[in-house]
C-alpha cells in the first residue's frame, strides 16, 4: 500500500499521481497505473488510465470526487493481485484493473497541482494469515527526519506477547554490517540480529558468540530502503525483512520481559524505529 498525505492548492486545475515502469523522461516510460484528479471543471472528477508504448488506453472517469481546494486530504493505494483500490480521507473511491504487469513498476511520479506533506510504503503484516482492505501501519515518511546511527531506543517495559519493533531506513552505498541487538538492564545482548553484507549472510548472534545463519535470501541491498519487523511471540521471536517473514528464534519469555534497550548500529540510514 502507498500513502500520499498533502494539500490541495487553492488555485488548483489537475495533479497526478503515476506509477511508472521507468523514470526516463524520454522516451516517455510506460505508466501502469495514471491516477488524475481534474479540478478546473464543473464537475470536479478523478481519470485513470494505462500509457503504453506511448499510446494511452481507454480512460476511466470517475465522478463526486472527496478532494476539495484549499483542503488536506489522505489517499491510499492499496496493490492487489489484479487491481488497485484506492481510498480518499479514509473512503473507498475507485478500483482499476490492470493493464499492465504490476512487476514493472519501479517509479513513483507525482506532478501538478499539489502540496506534498508525507509519502509512505505500508506493508501489511507478514506474521497474519490472510488480508484486509486498507491495512493499518506505520508510515514510512520520506520527508522525516533521519535518526543518529549508532541509535538506541529504549524498551521501558521490555518485549511483551504481539508487540510488534519496526525499523525501516535506506542501506548505504558501500555497506559493511547492519546489527541490531536487545539489551538488558546490565547491557547484555541476549539477541542479535546482524546482516553481513561482504559475504551477504543474516544471521542471529547468541550472547556468547555463537552465530545461527537464517536460510533466507539476503534482502538488504546498497542504496534501497528495508523493513525489518520483529514479533515478540510466547517463547521467542519472530522475523521479517521487506515484508517476508524470515521464521523466528527461541527466547523465554523472562529475558524478553527484562530486555530494556533496542540498539542499531551499522552501514544505513534510520528513519523510523518504534516498538
Amino acid at each position: 500500500m502507498v500513502m500520499l498525505q498533502g494539500v490541495v492548492p487553492l488555485d488548483a486545475h489537475r495533479f497526478q499521481v503515476d506509477f511508472q515502469c521507468g523514470c526516463s523522461l524520454c522516451p516517455r516510460p510506460d505508466i501502469a497505473f495514471h491516477f488524475n484528479p481534474r479540478f478546473h471543471t464543473t464537475r470536479p472528477h478523478v481519470i485513470c488510465n494505462t500509457l503504453h508504448g506511448g499510446r494511452w488506453q481507454r480512460e476511466a472517469r470517475w465522478p463526486h470526487l472527496a478532494l476539495q481546494r484549499g483542503s488536506g486530504f489522505l489517499i491510499l493505494f492499496l496493490f492487489g493481485s489484479e487491481e488497485v483500490k484506492v481510498s480518499v480521507n479514509g473512503r473507498h473511491f475507485l478500483h482499476y484493473r490492470y493493464r499492465l504487469p504490476l512487476s514493472r513498476v519501479d517509479t513513483l511520479g507525482i506532478f501538478g497541482d499539489i502540496l506534498v506533506e508525507a509519502v509512505g510504503f505500508l506493508n501489511i503484516n507478514p506474521f497474519v494469515e490472510g488480508s484486509r482492505e486498507y491495512p493499518a501501519g506505520h508510515p514510512f515518511l520520506l520527508m522525516s527526519p533521519r535518526l543518529e546511527v549508532p541509535c538506541s531506543h529504549a524498551l521501558p517495559q521490555g518485549l511483551w506477547p504481539e508487540q510488534v519493533i519496526i525499523v525501516r531506513g535506506l542501506v548505504l552505498q558501500e555497506p559493511k554490517h547492519f546489527t541490531l541487538s536487545l539489551r538488558d538492564q546490565a547491557a547484555r545482548a541476549p539477541m542479535t540480529l546482524r546482516a553481513s553484507f561482504t559475504d551477504r549472510t543474516l544471521a542471529w548472534i547468541s550472547p556468547w558468540g555463537r552465530k545461527k545463519l537464517i536460510s533466507a535470501p539476503f534482502l538488504f541491498y546498497p542504496q534501497r530502503f528495508f523493513e525489518v519487523l520483529l514479533l515478540c511471540q510466547e517463547g521467542g521471536l519472530k522475523l521479517a525483512l521487506n515484508g517476508q517473514g524470515l521464521g523466528a528464534t527461541s527466547v523465554n519469555q523472562q529475558a524478553l520481559e527484562q530486555l530494556r534497550e533496542l540498539r542499531i548500529s551499522g552501514s544505513v540510514q534510520l528513519y523510523c524505529v518504534h516498538s
